[in-house]
């Protein structure tokens, strides 16, 4: 991540832009929503720019992060919830229509808009977006790790008819992304997985915040922030403290997440007869303060893409662990300095280093200062200008 440096593009009337986002819904307390928000309101706010994000399921809630009023937000109000009330083949036809929906809806509004940029997270958009001739520069950003995309890893792991389609879908994404003007990832080891589709572009997420307070590390309370589901691996979180919490009963975990797997972690925690130390507590627009309230951050995630929480943690001070999971978190922890990287799902090795840094006071608070100054690359201004540089390119095209 050297590489990342201040641009000196300067923003003149002439270079205003009409730059779309396409989103499924911004209702979600995760990484993707909170840089699409902070990016969407940059470039409106800050350099001037006609900003949209086109959403297709928004169902009139509003977006969990403040959306600039500069920014304008349309939702095609098409209810793809709608395909999970029935079994795959049924749900095969529902998706189609529905599908067939979204794209008239979408196409019409990318007519009207007549961008410069559509950006897209690669979602369902992707199947038919170059295929939209609006006059715009399509650029794919990927926000995860290449085998998990859409969770098709899911559907092969159920085998059968699952495992098929999901090898379709694949086949098919993969098409759709090298017809695009650009594809955008966040990591070095991901732009390598897409080498034989074709080249990707690096351009790391931007902290969404950089804390002017900073923890002090002496509290004795670990964080961790995320979705319950599969992906954040928590229930691995939850065997690793296990093997040390009678060692440390001053301590306390605390989990700020809701998802499918709530329920299950509780009873989890409460089978470990941990419930007096090990906490899951509903998300929170106060999470800074919850970072600077604690001493250390612990990610157990199966996989990411570069993630948002270990570069938060890290500007609130915190020292952070994580697995070495793809992709990410090497790219972002220096090991020893300002965190440790454990084994991908080593639980001992896991426990080991939670409880190096809970008894070693000086290491913990020297680990802590390093991570603050590590994450100052990542700044809006830094990385928004590389956005500008790839934008205007684009356009110049």
């Amino acid at each position: 991540m050297d590489r990342i440096v201040q641009s000196n593009n300067h923003f003149t009337a002439q270079n205003k832009m009409k730059i779309v986002y396409i989103y499924t819904a911004l209702t979600s307390f995760g990484g993707v929503d909170r840089v699409l928000t902070l990016k969407a309101n940059y470039l409106a706010d800050k350099l001037g720019h006609d900003v949209y994000i086109i959403t297709d399921s928004q169902a009139g809630r509003p977006p969990v992060f403040p959306l600039s009023s500069k920014v304008h937000h349309i939702d095609l109000k098409t209810d793809f919830d709608e395909q999970y009330h029935y079994g795959i083949i049924k749900r095969y036809f529902c998706y189609r229509r529905l599908m067939k929906q979204y794209r008239q809806r979408l196409e019409r509004t990318l007519y009207e808009i007549k961008p410069d940029i559509v950006s897209t997270t690669c979602g369902r958009d992707l199947d038919f977006l170059t295929d939209i001739k609006d006059g715009s520069k399509k650029v794919g950003e990927s926000h995860i790790a290449k085998q998990y995309c859409r969770n098709f890893h899911l559907m092969e792991a159920r085998g059968g008819i699952y495992k098929i389609v999901a090898k379709y879908w694949r086949k098919k994404q993969e098409k759709a992304i090298s017809r695009l003007d650009e594809f955008v990832v966040l990591t070095e080891h991901d732009a390598q997985s897409w080498k034989t589709i074709r080249k990707a572009r690096i351009i790391p997420n931007p902290l969404t915040f950089f804390s002017a307070p900073k923890s002090m590390c002496t509290s004795k309370n670990i964080i961790s922030v995320g979705r319950l589901n599969e992906q954040k691996g928590f229930e691995r979180l939850i065997e690793a403290w296990t093997k040390i919490a009678d060692k440390h009963q001053d301590w306390t975990v605390n989990i700020y997440g809701n998802g499918e797997e709530e329920q299950w972690l509780k009873q989890k925690i409460n089978d470990k007869n941990i419930q007096n130390s090990f906490f899951i507590n509903t998300p929170t627009d106060k999470i800074l303060e919850k970072y600077c309230d604690s001493s250390l951050y612990v990610m157990s995630s199966r996989f990411e893409g570069l993630p948002m929480v270990l570069l938060e943690a890290m500007s609130c001070g915190l020292p952070c662990i994580s697995f070495n999971c793809p992709h990410g978190p090497a790219e972002i922890i220096e090991n020893g300095v300002n965190g440790i990287l454990v084994e991908n799902g080593n639980i001992e090795k896991l426990a080991e280093a939670i409880e190096e840094l809970i008894v070693n006071d000086e290491k913990r608070i020297a680990m802590g200062r390093n991570a603050h100054q590590s994450v100052q690359k990542y700044s809006p201004d830094n990385i928004m200008s590389i956005w500008m540089e790839l934008f205007n390119k684009l356009r110049n095209e």
